[in-house]
């Protein structure tokens, strides 16, 4: 559910505008069903009563929709997500668009809290991309990679659009299904995905790749994808990142090295644990710090040194163009479902130049 860089689009939901179909009738009014509104009673019966007379309570009451944060408006979603909160009603659109944005602020933090406001948003406007797009984001997240399919399926059968194709094909492998996975990869859509899904493709598909045993085929698709790249897009690091770990299935260390390093250059906003991979390949232990309260709270422990905590790998953000994206790759633990994110900071993705070849 592709917000600002994590809201819609993929992160969630900014991707084409609907198809304009209108929402169902009844779905999206946020009010609970009224009293004696539900299933019929069956014919020539009454209604079973309770001790002391009276209907059946409802046996599944709906939950308050989740709290919306006070500084939260809807107006922070892309105007092609605004646009297709234009069928449902001007009170529920607001409503809506609240809850997107707080799935994509969420994303990081709380994925329970993100499933909360992704599933009011889809039961509010259920025929509303960007709303299903935000459901799919959590549920790939989560690594519940069928329902996460099933979701990004219904995106785009309702936009017609196929920018979330890299995480269909991410969520098949993920799923053990390489073969389809690599068939939707090479289908008519992806040849019609704009630049930064391509890269996202690629990225994918070199995992794949990879996973196969074939580093040396998953480096030609990084290549290839390296002309869409430069040093001041989003989705450079990840292909830079992809590209070092296919280097170092091949055996090349130093390779591997360069891009790593290239992938820290292009990577400012720390999406990626390129700096702790480019470290262990030159032996260097991260250390980080701790707050000098911390420090004079906690005792020395056996094996640590005074205030100093080793850092652990993080993943990277998955993308799509940067939308729901985000989050790690599926099936892997990188980003972009590939389990990587690739490239260089001169030749793979780097100001258009391609990767040399091994």
């Amino acid at each position: 559910m592709s917000g600002a860089d994590q809201a819609p689009r993929s992160r969630p939901g900014a991707g084409k505008p609907g198809s304009g179909r209108r929402e169902p009738r009844g779905a999206g009014s946020g009010r609970a069903a009224e009293p004696g509104r539900g299933r019929p009673h069956s014919r020539g019966g009454s209604p079973q009563a309770r001790e002391g007379g009276g209907t059946r309570p409802r046996s599944n009451p709906r939950l308050p929709d989740p709290a919306i944060a006070e500084d939260v408006t809807g107006a922070e979603l892309d105007r092609d997500v605004r646009q297709q909160l234009r069928t449902l009603s001007k009170e529920n659109a607001a409503g809506v668009a609240q809850h997107l944005v707080m799935v994509a602020r969420l994303l990081d933090e709380d994925l329970a809290a993100a499933e909360a406001h992704a599933a009011t948003a889809v039961r509010r406007a259920g025929r509303v991309p960007a709303a299903r797009e935000a459901m799919g984001l959590v549920y790939y997240r989560q690594g519940e990679w069928a329902k996460a399919l099933n979701e990004f399926r219904t995106v785009r059968r309702l936009s017609g659009s196929s920018h979330l194709l890299p995480l269909m094909v991410d969520a098949e492998r993920a799923l053990g299904r390489p073969e389809r996975a690599l068939e939707l990869a090479t289908s008519a859509e992806a040849a019609s995905l704009d630049p930064p899904d391509r890269v996202e493709l690629a990225i994918v598909v070199s995992g794949i790749r990879r996973d196969q045993g074939q580093p040396e085929a998953a480096a030609v698709e990084l290549r290839a994808a390296a002309r869409y790249a430069s040093m001041g897009q989003p989705w450079t690091c990840r292909l830079h990142y992809a590209y070092a770990e296919t280097q170092l299935a091949l055996g090349d260390p130093d390779e591997a090295r360069r891009w790593f390093a290239a992938a820290v250059d292009a990577d400012a906003e720390g999406r990626t644990d390129a700096a702790e991979r480019l470290a262990e390949l030159d032996g260097v232990d991260i250390i980080t710090l701790l707050d000098d309260d911390e420090g004079d709270d906690e005792g020395d422990g056996e094996g640590e040194l005074d205030g100093v905590e080793r850092v652990r790998g993080s993943a990277g953000v998955v993308g799509s163009g940067d939308a729901v994206g985000s989050g790690d790759a599926v099936g892997s633990g990188d980003a972009s479902g590939s389990g990587d994110a690739s490239g260089s900071g001169d030749a793979v993705g780097g100001e258009g130049q391609a990767p040399k070849r091994d």
